[in-house]
C-alpha cells in the first residue's frame, strides 16, 4: 500500500452543469447529489486508506481552485496539491503528477482518476483498483477501468478488448484491442450487442517506470519537458518550472497521447454503478424519483401535471411548476435555466452565448 499513489484530476470547469457549475465554483466542488459531501470529497474518501495512505493522495487542479481544494480537503499538505497554470487537457496533467510522484518514489504505482464521477459500488471499485495495481506492478503495462455498458450510450468513448487473453488472478482483466470515439446510436447498439466493448471510464493505472517509458516513446515532447525539469519538482522551483512547462506542452488527452498508441494496454471490465455525471440527464438517473418520474433536489418544489423532469433549486426557494414533460429546471445564484432534457447538449452553447452577450459574471 505504501507504494500506491492516487492522483485526482480536479481542474475542469464542468460547463454542461451550468448554472450550478460556474467557472469560480465548478461541479467537482459541489454537493451535486445532496449527500453532504462534494464530488471531490467523495472521490478522496474513495481512495483514503482503502487504496492508499492519505499522504499518497495528490490533487491536480487549476491554480484558481487551490483555495477551494484546501477548504474542502484541509488535511492535505501543500505539496499534495498540484496547481496547473493553464488547462492543457489530461496528458500534461498525468505527466506532471507521475513525474512528481516518481521523484518521491521511483517504485510508485499510480492511479489517476477524475474528481467528478459517481461510483455507487465502492467495495467493487476498491477490488478492481487493487487487481489492476497488482498487474501494473508485475508487468510493464498500462491499465484502465472499463465499465460494462448497460445501454447504447452515445455520450461515452468505448474500449474493445481481445477475447482469450485472460489474467491468471483476475479474468476481468483483458488486453485492449482498440479505443473508439463516441459513436452514433446505431454503432452504440452494435457495441452493446457485440459484448466485447466497454465504456471508457477515464480511470488509469500504471507503474511510474511504465508511464515514463510510454511518454518517452509516444509523446517525447511532453517527456522531454518533464524529464529535463524533474529535478525541480518537489523543490521551491517547482511552480516556476511548471508555469513555463505548461506553455510548451501540447493540449492533448492522455488517451490520444499514450493509451491509443501503446501496445501494452489492458482494461478491467467492471460493474461499479458508475457515471461520469457529465450532464443533467446523467444525474437524473441517480436521483430518487416521485410518482411521476420527476427527480427533485430542493425542499420547496411543487409539481403539477409534470413528469420526467429534473429540478434542482436551493432549499430556501419556493418553485411551482406546471405542465412540464422531460425538462431540466435549475436555479442557482440568480440564474434560472429551463431546457428540454433532449437538448441538454446545447447547454454549452447557451454558456458561450451568455458569455458573449452578458459577460463573464454569469459564467
Amino acid at each position: 500500500m505504501k507504494n500506491t499513489y492516487a492522483v485526482i484530476m480536479a481542474g475542469g470547469i464542468g460547463s454542461r452543469f451550468w448554472p450550478m457549475s460556474r467557472t469560480a465554483h465548478p461541479k467537482q466542488f459541489l454537493d451535486i447529489l445532496g449527500t453532504g459531501r462534494t464530488l471531490l470529497q467523495q472521490t478522496y474518501d474513495r481512495f483514503n486508506e482503502k487504496i492508499c495512505p492519505a499522504e499518497n493522495i495528490f490533487i491536480v487542479t487549476h491554480i484558481d481552485y487551490v483555495k477551494l481544494v484546501k477548504e474542502q480537503l484541509p488535511s492535505l499538505k501543500d505539496h499534495q496539491i498540484l496547481a496547473e497554470p493553464m488547462r492543457k487537457n489530461t496528458a500534461p496533467c498525468a505527466a506532471y503528477a507521475s513525474y512528481k510522484i516518481g521523484k518521491i518514489n521511483p517504485k510508485a504505482t499510480i492511479v489517476v482518476a477524475p474528481s467528478d464521477h459517481l461510483i455507487l459500488k465502492e467495495d467493487t471499485f476498491v477490488k478492481a483498483i487493487k487487481a489492476t495495481v497488482k498487474k501494473a506492478r508485475e508487468e510493464n503495462c498500462l491499465l484502465t477501468l472499463g465499465i460494462k455498458p448497460t445501454r447504447p450510450d452515445t455520450g461515452y468513448g468505448y474500449i474493445q478488448f481481445k477475447e482469450g487473453e485472460v489474467c491468471s488472478y483476475d479474468k476481468r482483466i483483458k488486453k485492449v484491442k482498440s479505443f473508439l470515439e463516441k459513436p452514433n446510436h446505431e454503432m452504440a447498439k452494435f457495441f452493446l450487442e457485440s459484448g466485447d466493448f466497454l465504456w471508457n471510464s477515464g480511470i488509469f493505472i500504471w507503474d511510474y517506470s511504465s508511464i515514463k517509458s510510454a511518454f518517452e516513446k509516444y509523446s517525447p515532447e511532453i517527456a522531454n519537458i518533464f524529464g529535463e525539469g524533474q529535478n525541480k519538482l518537489n523543490t521551491p522551483e517547482e511552480a516556476a518550472f511548471v508555469a513555463k512547462a505548461y506553455t510548451q506542452c501540447p493540449n492533448i488527452s492522455i488517451d490520444y497521447a499514450i493509451m491509443e498508441k501503446a501496445e501494452n494496454v489492458f482494461v478491467r471490465a467492471s460493474i461499479l454503478g458508475w457515471s461520469d455525471l457529465g450532464t443533467w440527464g446523467s444525474l437524473y438517473t441517480h436521483i430518487p424519483k416521485d410518482n411521476h418520474e420527476n427527480a427533485i433536489v430542493g425542499k420547496n418544489v411543487m409539481m403539477y401535471d409534470s413528469k420526467n423532469c429534473i429540478v434542482n433549486v436551493p432549499k430556501d426557494k419556493l418553485v411551482v411548476l406546471q405542465g412540464l414533460d422531460n425538462y431540466i429546471v435549475v436555479e442557482s445564484d440568480g440564474i434560472l435555466l429551463v431546457c428540454k432534457k433532449e437538448d441538454e447538449q446545447q447547454i454549452r452553447n447557451f454558456v458561450n452565448d451568455v458569455k458573449l452577450n452578458k459577460g463573464d459574471k454569469f459564467i
